[in-house]
């Protein structure tokens, strides 16, 4: 597996990535069951409210290799700010259109 890391923008000053990486590294928590070695291809952020570059930095990095795209816990569940981006879903709506079926999305990494 491929994967292309969007994280939110909002909260890139106090987290590193550390634990999204440790849960791909461990295959934990949303990559829990995948056989497969996990590689990062890319990280970015969603470029800041309302995530519309989430899309097409998504599509650079499938450009580059990624054949998943994982949005960050910090989207999803608004880790570690305690508040959820509330464009998470149509963020990901988005992307999923622009990508089509053949490239996995993962909602959150832990």
């Amino acid at each position: 597996m491929k994967v292309g890391l969007i994280r939110c923008m909002q909260t890139e000053d106090m987290c590193p990535g550390t634990t999204c990486f440790k849960v791909m590294k461990d295959k934990k928590l949303a990559f829990e069951g995948i056989q497969e070695d996990i590689e990062v291809v890319g990280v970015n952020t969603c470029g800041g409210c309302p995530g519309k570059k989430a899309v097409t930095r998504s599509v650079e990095m499938v450009k580059r290799g990624a054949d998943t795209i994982a949005l960050a816990s910090c989207i999803k569940k608004g880790t570690p700010i305690g508040f959820a981006c509330p464009h998470a879903e149509k963020m990901k709506e988005a992307i999923a259109k622009k990508l089509g079926e053949t490239i996995k999305i993962i909602d959150y990494t832990h």
